[in-house]
């Protein structure tokens, strides 16, 4: 039998502590959405911009090449070619029946020779061998031109007479300055086949 002269509340502390109710669980985390697909579309416009790409490098490259083409036409380099006429010195300075080499190296032999009527003259022979353009020489002790490529021989008036040369070497205009130098002009030939020999400008004659 309980006592009562003890209170109620004495008898409830002395009972067991109630545990403290557990945490509820957090819910799962979602799961991160699936990435789309790449678009076919996005494929091919980078495919065609690419080729666009190209297509503009190309043009753009075309263009400037026809510029600098253009450029280059309108201002020719005429000044690395060498003159078409020179002064080759006095008729004196040059020694009857010999070859001198001073303007071999702009295409012409100024020879101090004589004609078919015997006449002393000064003529200017082209250095171009007719057969193939090769340059020949000439070999003194044999007083003849002589071409290294195939072989074609020229007496010192420019006449061919051996190797597969088909004609004589031309000769340039040669008149006298007012000072009586000799000029030059390579710019006019002419032909011993076609007659032109005996042309006024094809020789100067002595004497």
């Amino acid at each position: 039998m309980s006592d009562p002269t003890k209170p109620a509340d004495t008898a409830v502390s002395a009972a067991a502590p109630v545990p403290a109710p557990a945490k509820p669980a957090l819910p799962p985390k979602p799961a991160p959405p699936a990435k789309a697909p790449a678009k076919a579309g996005a494929s091919r416009r980078s495919f065609l911009l690419s080729w666009i790409n190209v297509g503009w490098v190309t043009l753009t490259a075309s263009t400037v090449g026809m510029t600098l083409g253009t450029v280059r036409f309108l201002f020719p380099n005429v000044l690395s070619e060498p003159p078409s006429t020179f002064r080759a010195g006095f008729p004196d300075n040059f020694e009857e029946g010999k070859v001198d080499d001073r303007f071999k190296t702009v295409g012409a032999w100024v020879i101090h020779g004589r004609n078919e009527q015997d006449q002393p003259i000064i003529y200017a022979l082209s250095t171009t061998c007719t057969h193939l353009g090769c340059t020949p020489n000439w070999l003194e002790a044999e007083k003849k031109f002589k071409c290294p490529c195939h072989g074609s021989g020229f007496k010192i008036t420019g006449v061919n007479f051996e190797g597969p040369a088909p004609r004589p070497l031309e000769r340039y205009a040669v008149r006298r300055a007012e000072d009586g130098q000799i000029i030059v002009d390579k710019s006019r030939k002419f032909q011993q086949e076609l007659g032109q020999w005996t042309e006024a400008d094809a020789y100067i004659a002595l004497g």
